[in-house]
């Protein structure tokens, strides 16, 4: 892997979306915290360095800094809103906070079209999420864009390979962004798109095996994409030395056990030990209504399950999971001072004296590119085209109290929501849709009788990669047949709703 980007995090929301626009040029990437060694970054050995935005200003106390020694690297480096203050800052320039904040949608005027925005219309629209601005640029720095508020939106040291914009090139809103993106990277960083998901495979096949070396790995699986790649991948690499566990936990949706486990059996041939906890599960989960409580209760006791199972397999090490990246920086401030949303049981809610060490080949990857690993992995459509499903499973769609009873409810409902997706054909052009089982009751009126009955929220969403979501305007015949069928058909409910909630302010799942 000869060419690599480091991307720096002080804090954007964006930052996974900075990696992932350098991965879609076929150049690798990796994101370290802002305040990584000089000695961590020059052993990557990055051919180019961003520095990420954040919410921060550059004059705050305590406001995240970088070692003014990687500037004297000879490295290209590009700053992105913060990273254009920081390096300014850093290098003598000045910042001061704007008279007029400038967020959204600002018309960008090209200045000098050479390198960086070669090829980029005059006038263009650029994305801005800033309150400070740039009032002198450092010594050696020219200015190549501007916008009305922002009267240095862009500038470059070309002696130095140094570039900043003051806007976000990674986000859609962003017309031309990614041709800015590709322009560092080819132009000036002079990568070459060599990082392919061929290339991924057989450099994780040569880590999992020297990791893992003589023992033997348990692997966790789901039925849900993250898990069953894991589980082919790290089988492509050491064989029989791999047991696969599947945990059915009482929260998985309905005939997902006997689905998932003949798919994987059939076409790969592994070798699956089949665990009925679910009693288990719905025993510990009793009157637990708190969404972070149920996260933390199943994932300890996933990894107990394993850690029993395990114990049965002789010269078992290892314990392999389909962490992924966003579940990792959602999780914690893990790449840098990013604030904390949501645990994920993958990574939140290990027990601190587990037993098995953690094989995670997927933990830099984003979710679309897992699918294109699992293609490349030769595995049949239905799983790696598969929605996501939650680690948690059912328990995070059950809001409130779990029994057996509304998990039923649950499981009819959601059924229902996907036959009709799939049969209107609107199952590939979303990202997830399922039923949430709502801890409210109301007044209906069936069969010219009073009714008082659980409500089902819909929700169908459209993404890339997870990390935001737009609703989806799904047609109204639709949403009026699965609510039809729902209510027909599934007892204990007698009102439908359907959830317009986009990522952000939401997140995809209600817990």
């Amino acid at each position: 892997m000869d060419h690599k980007i480091l991307v720096l995090d002080f804090g954007s929301q964006y930052t996974q979306l900075i990696a992932r626009r350098i991965r879609e040029n076929r150049v690798y990437s990796e994101i370290y915290p802002f305040n990584a060694s000089l000695d961590k970054i020059m052993s990557f050995r990055p051919q180019g360095i961003f520095l990420s935005g954040g919410p921060s200003s550059v004059y705050d106390s305590g406001a995240p800094l970088l070692d003014a020694r990687v500037f004297a690297l000879g490295i290209p480096i590009l700053g992105i809103c913060y990273g254009m203050q920081l390096m300014a800052h850093a290098l003598g320039g000045r910042v001061a906070k704007a008279q007029r904040r400038e967020y959204g949608r600002a018309e960008l005027v090209v200045d000098d079209d050479a390198d960086l925005l070669a090829r980029i219309p005059k006038d263009s629209v650029a994305w801005m999420s800033h309150g400070d601005r740039i009032e002198r640029p450092p010594k050696g720095f020219v200015r190549i864009a501007h916008t009305d508020n922002s009267p240095i939106a862009a500038m470059a040291d070309r002696k130095r390979s140094f570039y900043a914009l003051q806007f976000h090139p990674e986000v859609v809103h962003t017309v031309h962004g990614k041709k800015i993106i590709k322009n560092f990277l080819f132009k000036i960083c002079g990568c070459k798109p060599t990082w392919t998901m061929k290339s991924f495979i057989e450099t994780a096949k040569r880590e999992i095996k020297t990791l893992t070396g003589e023992r033997q790995v348990v692997c966790g699986i789901s039925g849900g994409v993250d898990s069953s790649v894991t589980a082919v991948l790290v089988h492509e690499a050491i064989g029989d030395a791999l047991t696969c566990i599947f945990v059915d936990n009482g929260l998985l949706r309905a005939g997902e056990a006997k689905k998932v486990e003949h798919t994987l059996r059939k076409s790969f041939h592994m070798n699956i030990r089949c665990v009925d906890s679910s009693s288990r599960f719905l025993t510990r989960l009793r009157g637990v209504t708190d969404p972070e409580r149920k996260r933390k209760i199943i994932g300890n006791e996933f990894i107990r399950v394993f850690e029993e199972e395990a114990a049965k397999i002789k010269n078992a090490g290892f314990l392999a999971q389909g962490t992924l990246y966003p579940d990792v920086i959602e999780s914690t401030s893990f790449k840098g001072p990013s604030a904390t949303i949501k645990s994920h049981h993958n990574v939140g809610g290990l027990l601190k004296k587990m037993k098995l060490k953690l094989v995670e080949p997927l933990r830099e990857l984003f979710k679309d590119e897992v699918r294109l690993l699992g293609k490349e992995l030769g595995m049949p459509d239905e799983i790696i085209h598969r929605h996501p499903f939650p680690g948690p499973g059912l328990a995070i769609r059950c809001i409130g109290d779990i029994t057996k009873e509304r998990l039923e409810i649950l499981r009819k409902a959601d059924t229902i929501v996907l036959e009709e997706i799939k049969k209107a054909g609107l199952y590939g052009s979303l990202w997830q849709a399922f039923a949430v089982l709502l801890p409210v009751k109301t007044v209906g009126v069936m069969g010219d009788s009073r009714t008082y009955d659980n409500v089902i929220a819909v929700r169908c969403v459209e993404s890339v990669d997870g990390m935001t979501a737009d609703w989806s305007k799904v047609p109204y015949n639709l949403l009026e047949r699965v609510s039809g069928r729902i209510i027909n058909e599934v007892k204990g409910v007698n009102r439908v709703v359907y959830d317009i909630t986009s990522k952000p302010p939401g997140t995809i799942e209600w817990e």
